[in-house]
């Protein structure tokens, strides 16, 4: 069974330009090439195998290749291997590793060549140690499950293996499409054999010379709450595409958001993280008016969610067991959810953490990214528009794409709820409906957008109808009842925008099933209820014809085209449903930057993208900030170049099958 990976929304309150993509023409030559910026965590470990905390992830990305990277386009292409073939049956998959590529020290010392057998080396480390990510591979890999799970202890019936010194071959136990998006991640990363044994438990401690390094740069210090630093690799097999020289990270605590901006002007960062609602960002904009610019959005999903299934009550504002299973009941109506869906005000919601002006930049309005993946000549999105039509008129001309204002419509709210009272009302149900919404009091932000969603749900619904009851908690209270709990009888909330989600993989596949009523992983935190369970709610709500549309189109295994037409299906059914309300994304927020737009490269998904952690490689940097006009010509051309360039990478995909 795979482990959650669900993120905190608070994740979000510091992330800075961290998420820009590639290409574009280069205005680097003259410019400094430190790039310098924040970190707000101190590493704890940097076992890049075993560890999935961006605190680990953020440094090792820059100092491990694996199999394969991205290009600026999204386009996976050669790392540490040079080529790739798949078998026909699409379960085999052979790799050639890269001759010439070396291991260094952190002073910059060869230590080995890299070979196939150190990626076997990686994966039995990951399987022994019971790695964080493992759930990534486990069941994908023909015999690592057995393995993981002591029915084997012969790693040789794994499949992976070393053909020779320079061929590597992965068995899966059926098709995945999407396999080549897993070698992206670190759980598929190499590991020198030898240096691993000669560090023992001290591999990954906390010291540059406790990992060796065959990527863009080397780890060269780490002061705790202080400075990271990283150098260029200069014998890197591929150091022409590294542009940044050093790269300077200093400690940031959190306590003024607004100092970050204010170092880039300055002239001590690179970027300068921008917060519109700040009390001094009229201040900051003076004079720099034609240098905001917006960071893309990137692939991580929070929303709201619907405890369908509540069972614990300690932190609630209910009077009595009536209103309990009134709200329950509540919850469990779909016109009613869909009556809070039509009512919130996302815009405003958005405005709290990106101003007016930015607000419609991180909407999502499907879990799925609309732009994820590609069905044939459209985007994932275009194909949900289609499907979510055959739900009935209330879906005519409602355009679900990111950075659309979807679904705000008062008059379709007040009608949808107007048919849940009556249905409620037949069953016994009194109202005011009280809802229950857990906030940590100390992230100001945070509570300002509670306190939005509360404002145009009540105004547009009436307090007479529901009442959002915002419960302000210390942080851990929040945490230990949300994200932290433990089984579903600990989520102690009626609706929540705690957690939200960041897909492992370039399938819809990875946002899609984790809510499936039998084996979802995060059915306990979304929806209230453990799964594989004769769950009566789960039922109530209609989450096992969910789990028909999704089983069915991953039972889809050859023909991608029509397995995300049906995951389109699945995706479109989540919507109409309003179980899951999505709000926001982790980017598209304002910022001031030297990075020339677009020479990162791209990715929705794995390590080696432009979501955090970021990969230095390929950044190109400039004198000034980048203007709004530079970045909108660099992001036009970036892409007509990315759907171009797309389009063609698909079609060579034919030439890998042997």
């Amino acid at each position: 069974m795979k482990k959650s990976k669900v993120m905190l929304f608070g994740a979000m309150a510091l992330t800075a330009g961290l998420a820009l993509a590639a290409c574009g023409s280069s205005q680097s030559s003259n410019a400094d090439k430190t790039y310098s910026y924040i970190f707000v965590s101190n590493p704890d470990t940097l076992d890049y195998i075993t560890s999935t905390r961006d605190s680990t992830s953020s440094i090792t990305t820059n100092l491990v290749d694996g199999l394969l990277e991205n290009d600026q386009y999204g386009n996976l292409i050669p790392s540490m291997a040079e080529s790739w073939t798949v078998s026909k049956d699409g379960l085999t998959y052979t790799y050639k590793i890269r001759q010439g590529a070396k291991w260094y020290t952190s002073e910059g010392e060869e230590y080995a060549d890299v070979t196939a057998h150190d990626f076997v080396t990686g994966l039995k480390y990951a399987a022994d140690k019971k790695a964080e990510n493992l759930y990534l591979v486990q069941d994908s890999i023909k015999g690592l499950a057995d393995y993981v799970e002591g029915k084997s202890s012969d790693f040789g019936t794994v499949g992976v293996k070393a053909v020779d010194d320079y061929t590597l071959q992965y068995t899966l136990n059926q098709p995945e499409t999407y396999w080549n998006s897993k070698t992206t991640a670190s759980i598929l990363s190499p590991v020198n054999e030898a240096f691993l044994k000669s560090q023992g438990d001290d591999f990954g401690s906390v010291t540059p010379s406790s990992i060796l390094s065959n990527g863009p740069y080397l780890f060269k210090s780490f002061t705790s709450k202080s400075l990271i630093e990283f150098e260029k690799n200069p014998n890197y097999w591929d150091k022409d595409k590294v542009k940044i020289e050093k790269v300077k990270l200093s400690f940031f605590d959190g306590s003024d958001q607004d100092s970050i901006a204010r170092g880039f002007l300055d002239g001590n960062y690179t970027d300068g993280r921008i917060f519109p609602t700040s009390s001094v960002f009229a201040e900051l904009k003076k004079g720099n008016e034609d240098k905001i610019t917006y960071t893309p959005q990137n692939s991580v999903t929070f929303y709201y969610l619907f405890n369908v299934n509540r069972q614990s009550y300690k932190q609630t504002m209910k009077q009595s067991d009536k209103e309990k299973t009134d709200s329950r009941a509540a919850m469990q109506n779909k016109d009613f959810r869909q009556a809070i869906n039509f009512a919130f005000d996302r815009h405003a919601y958005a405005a709290q953490t990106n101003g007016e002006d930015g607000a419609d930049r991180i909407l999502r309005n499907t879990i799925t990214p609309s732009n994820f993946v590609q069905v044939g000549d459209k985007n994932f999105g275009d194909i949900v528009n289609e499907k979510i039509v055959n739900y009935g008129k209330d879906w005519a001309n409602i355009n679900l794409n990111d950075g659309e204002q979807a679904f705000l419509n008062p008059d379709k709210a007040k009608e949808k709820f107007a048919k849940a009272k009556e249905s409620l009302q037949a069953q016994g149900v009194t109202f005011p409906i009280h809802l229950d919404m857990p906030v940590d009091q100390t992230a100001t932000t945070k509570v300002q957008r509670v306190q939005s969603f509360k404002q145009s749900v009540e105004e547009t619904l009436g307090t007479d109808n529901v009442v959002i009851d915002i419960q302000q908690l210390q942080k851990d209270e929040v945490l230990n009842i949300t994200y932290f709990a433990e089984t579903a009888a600990g989520e102690d909330w009626d609706i929540s925008d705690n957690v939200g989600w960041s897909p492992d993989f370039a399938d819809p596949s990875t946002y899609l099933d984790i809510i499936k009523p039998s084996v979802g992983e995060n059915t306990k935190t979304y929806l209230g209820f453990d799964s594989g369970t004769d769950n009566a709610a789960a039922k109530t709500v209609g989450l096992n014809d969910y789990e028909k549309l999704v089983t069915e189109a991953g039972n889809e295994t050859t023909d991608v085209v029509k397995r995300y037409d049906k995951y389109a299906t699945a995706q479109a059914w989540l919507t109409d449903s309003a179980l899951i309300i999505p709000t926001t994304t982790l980017t598209g927020r304002p910022i001031l930057s030297k990075m020339v737009p677009f020479t990162m490269p791209f990715a929705f998904s794995g390590n080696k993208g432009t979501s955090d952690p970021l990969l230095y490689k390929y950044l190109e940097l400039q004198d000034k900030a980048v203007t709004v006009d530079e970045y909108q010509k660099a992001q036009d051309k970036w892409m007509k170049e990315k759907e171009e360039s797309n389009k063609k990478a698909q079609e060579e995909l034919a030439k890998h099958v042997k």
